[in-house]
């Protein structure tokens, strides 16, 4: 299994811009592309806004389908990472399906 570690963490552990994600989605993609099965997501000591999760995760759902979230492992989360990351995953995959059932 890959691993992608978001543990490298500016001082403070702390994720707050849109910006500071494309670099970490970027690994993540780059995982995905090589067709590896599942990619892991280490968290340990970061905190995230949701706007940095959502740069992070959402676009992956908004670019490659709500399929590739049974790609991805998440450890080292804490309860309210946990809940940001299922809150912007539930809220672009629900938006998918609403694009899709229009066309």
């Amino acid at each position: 299994m890959q691993t992608v570690s978001l543990a490298i963490a500016p001082p403070h552990g702390f994720y707050g811009t849109r910006s500071r994600a494309f670099e970490f989605r970027d690994q993540i993609e780059q995982q995905l592309d090589a067709d590896v099965e599942r990619v892991v997501i280490e968290f340990s000591g970061v905190s995230a806004t949701q706007s940095f999760i959502d740069e992070l995760l959402g676009v992956l759902v908004v670019e490659r389908g709500a399929g590739v979230v049974r790609r991805l492992v998440f450890k080292g989360c804490s309860d309210d990472l946990r809940a940001i990351i299922r809150f912007v995953l539930n809220d672009r995959i629900e938006q998918l399906e609403d694009a899709q059932a229009r066309h």
